[in-house]
Order: structure tokens, then sequence, then C-alpha cells
């Protein structure tokens, strides 16, 4: 078979067949590169002979993460079809959306979710159904193989990615071969992906940190991906914690560090095997930095988007500490801008928008002309995030922009006062809206999980947030709850909140 200049997968089969390529740690499925690439051969070859799926088509999967979801991935290339993995989380009517948007042709699901598979099918007149399990492996153990895969370029899309909707509906950004190299090599040369590297994926793979962060790098540099179905802090620390299962790498959202960090088995846990812990998706609060340092591990914040494939930002080890707040610095071939609300190049220190611009950014939205002109100007990608950059160079990602709200015309970042509230040793979660205020426009609302055992009032709240930020920054109410909302990859889901408890 001619191997693709895209496909690890086949790369490796042909240079290490048998090294690890894969473990579904829900199922106990260990695959070589040689057996991962004969399984996608034969996908390929059975999609293409029994379905006649052909390039261009979109091929939806709706399924919790799984290693069949890489072959899926790995087969659209071969075929020059477009993988689109759902999120299984959104409500029906939401996946409608997005499934009328990108128009597939094929829905594989995980036969947890055929209920809504069938349905999603019968609304969006998608007539070719396949169940994950016994089906899905005839076809890629009994497929005619495909030895001759479609040939394409840098510019082709292989994926569409819908963003995770917090701040309205999905859009698909579109990923092509050549987003997915050049966050290859920001992956090996900011996080050390290497051939060597045991990664323990944590996030869901319909979205870029799960899918590109690091799974899709360590299949390219051929090193072995270890999937979990669902995250589970306990089961996760059991095996950063297992020399025999060596992982090297891991990186998460800020809350899989914190449901672990609680956990009863983290301080027993020893991490500091890890070559690479990254953290990035949202600010992370300081509370959550000190305790994985204390333990052993460095955790390096990082910084990027669906539209960006995601690197854009990485703090080095040596300066995690030192810098502790900030996404780092640049990675290779990307350019960044802090821009004023003029347009202009905010002054360092100031808070202005991330511009990003570099080969590893998307051409744009599917379908959405409009849209993509909106997020662009002169090539430059709006990000949509408060940042500033200091005297060093080193950038700090403040906020969303439209999670800030004004109080009495000063700019408050929910981020800020967060971090502050999480250095609080009774409060387990927070987060922090903006809600009317007759007197000042706007006002804080904190929304607080107190963890166990442990009693909290409102106004120990604001008193521990008056110790240190300024009057304007202080939140004038305090809403007790028993769970954040959040989404499927972990973030606080502020829309919800503000729907639950921004009135009132």
């Amino acid at each position: 078979m001619s191997v693709p200049y895209y496909d690890g997968i086949a790369h490796h089969a042909m240079r290490q067949p048998n090294a690890l390529a894969a473990v579904d740690l829900a199922t106990e499925r260990r695959h070589s590169y040689r057996a991962l690439d004969e399984r996608i051969a034969r996908l390929a070859g059975s999609l293409r002979s029994q379905f006649g799926i052909a390039a261009g088509d979109r091929i939806a999967v709706l399924a919790p993460n799984t290693t069949d979801t890489f072959e899926v991935q790995f087969a659209c290339g071969r075929l020059g079809a477009i993988f689109v993995p759902l999120n299984w989380r959104l409500a029906n009517p939401e996946l409608h959306a997005i499934l009328g948007d990108c128009a597939p042709r094929m829905l594989i699901y995980d036969p947890e979710f055929a209920d809504r598979a069938e349905q999603l099918a019968q609304h969006r007149d998608i007539a070719m159904l396949v169940t994950l399990g016994p089906q899905f492996e005839r076809l890629a153990l009994q497929g005619p193989r495909l030895d001759q895969p479609v040939a394409a370029s840098l510019d082709d899309v292989c994926t569409i990615l819908y963003t995770s909707g917090t701040t309205g509906l999905p859009k698909g950004a579109t990923i092509t071969h050549g987003m997915n190299f050049w966050n290859t090599v920001h992956s090996i040369s900011s996080a050390g992906i290497a051939r060597s590297s045991v990664f323990l994926g944590l996030l869901p793979l319909f979205h870029t940190g799960g899918l590109n962060v690091y799974a899709y790098p360590v299949f390219q540099v051929g090193g072995a991906v270890l999937i979990m179905r669902g995250f589970d802090p306990g089961e996760a620390l059991g095996l950063i914690g297992d020399p025999a299962v060596g992982v090297t790498h891991l990186f998460g959202v800020p809350a899989n560090f914190q449901f672990m960090a609680q956990h009863p088995r983290f301080r027993e846990t020893d991490v500091s095997r890890l070559v690479y812990a990254g953290v990035g998706g949202a600010p992370t609060p300081d509370t959550i930095l000190r305790t994985w340092q204390q333990q052993g591990a460095t955790l390096q914040q990082g910084y990027g988007m669906t539209e960006t494939s995601p690197l854009v930002l990485m703090l080095d080890k040596q300066d995690a500490v030192r810098k502790a707040g900030s996404a780092g610095k640049p990675v290779l071939h990307v350019q960044m801008r802090v821009v004023a609300e003029d347009g202009s190049d905010a002054p360092v220190g100031c808070i202005g928008e991330l511009w990003v611009k570099g080969p590893n950014i998307t051409k744009g939205y599917w379908q959405q002309p409009e849209t993509t002109a909106a997020a662009f100007t002169d090539d430059w990608l709006h990000t949509g995030d408060a940042a500033l950059v200091d005297d060093e160079g080193f950038y700090f990602i403040v906020d969303r922009w439209k999670d800030m709200y004004i109080s009495g015309g000063e700019n408050v970042y929910p981020a800020e006062v967060e971090n502050v509230l999480y250095q609080h040793d009774a409060i387990a979660e927070a987060a922090v809206i903006g809600v009317s205020d007759a007197r000042w426009g706007q006002v804080g609302r904190a929304v607080v999980v107190v963890r166990p055992g442990c009693a909290l009032s409102e106004d120990a709240v604001i008193g521990h947030c008056a110790a240190s930020l300024a009057r304007y920054k202080l939140p004038q109410s305090v809403v007790f709850t028993e769970a954040l909302p959040r989404n499927a990859t972990g973030k606080v889901h502020k829309p919800t909140l503000r729907r639950r408890f921004g009135e009132g």
C-alpha cells in the first residue's frame, strides 16, 4: 500500500509494525501499528465498496471515547472523506442543527446512543447507519483492503470540528491536513512528543483537546495512545501512578486536574514520572497549579482553539512556576497580537483581544462565509479572548470577552475573581457571572460549591475576596449550589450559569 504523507498509522505500520499504537482502556483492546493499520485499511475498503463513500463525503460519529473513533478518522483520510465527531452531550435539537449543517452520508454510533442515532438519522434523512460492535468489527476485519488511498493536499479538509458552544450555537471549524501537520510540529517542539511517548487521553474525542492534544500527534511520531471511555479521576490517577503503564504525557482542562487533586488517591500517587502535564481550555486557578507542583508534577499551561488546530501558546516547564498564570509564548510559526478596541496593538501590560495568524489556522467555518469573514481581519483570527502580554513577552489569557462585565464603568474579568475564590479552603468549585444592578449597571455574582463537611456563608465568601480584590471586582451576592454546569470537556458553561442564576 502506498503510504499517505498525512497518515502516521500507515507509516509506523511500515517502520515499526509491532510497536503499541493504541489501547482502549474500557475494553482492554490493544492494537499494534500493524493491527491498527490493517483495521483502518479494511474499514476504508468496506466504506467504499459497500456504502459508496467517496472523497468529500462526511461521516459523523456519535460515541464515547473509543479507539474505533481513530479508525474512522484515519479511514476517512484514506478515502478523502471528512470526519465529523459529534458531541454526544448536546441535546438532539442541537445535533439536528449540526447534522443539517454538515449533511453526512453516514452516521456511525455506539449502541449506547442507538435510540438517539436512529431519531437523528430519520430527522436528517441519513440513510446509512453503522453500529459500533459486531457490525463495525465485520467492516474492520473482513472488508476488502483499500491499498490505494485518495491523493490529498495539505489544504484539503479532513475534519469538521464543531465548537463547544460556550458562547452560542456550534460552528463547524474546518480542519485541514496541513493544520494537523503544523499542530504535530508544535507538539513535538513544545510538549516533547516523541516515539517513546505514552499519552493518556482524558478529553472527549469530539473536541480538539481530545483529538489533537495529543492523540493525533502521538500517532504521527509513533508513540502509544491510551484512551479512556470517560474521565474518571481515580482511574486516571491509578494509570498515571503505575510504572508498568508508563504514562509520559497528559493533557486536561483545569477541572480534570482539580478533580484528581481532590480525589483520596491523589496524595499516594507518584506523578513525578510525567514528562509533560499540560493544562488549558480555561484560565487555571493558582491553587491547582500549586497542588500539583507540591505533589511532584509541574503543570504547563497552554492556549489554543478549535480554529487553531489548536496549539498557539505554551509555557515552558522552566517558566511554569515563575510565570504561573501565563499561557506562555507563541509556538513555532505562529504570530500573535493583543489588539485594542481601536485596532491598534495594545501596550505592554494592557488588556486587548488576542489575534492569531499562522499556517495552523482554519480557513473558515463550514458553509458559513459571513461568520468566517467576521472572524478575520487580513488573515488574523479574532479569538474572542481577552489577553495581555508582559514585558518579557509572556501572554496571559484574562478571560472570554463575552464573559467580561462592566461594573460602574470598570471592566471585570470573572476569571480573576474565580482565581481568588479557589484559594478558599472550603470552596470546591466556583464561577462568577455579571448580573444587572440599578446603581452600577452590573455587579458580580459568585456561584459556589462548598467542599463536603465544610460550612460557608455569603459574607464569608465576599470577605475572603475583599482581602485580595478591588472593591468594584467584589461579588455582591453569592449563590450556593451542588455542582457547576459544565460542557463535555469540563469547562464551566457560563450561558447555563447565567440562565440559572443570572436574575433574582
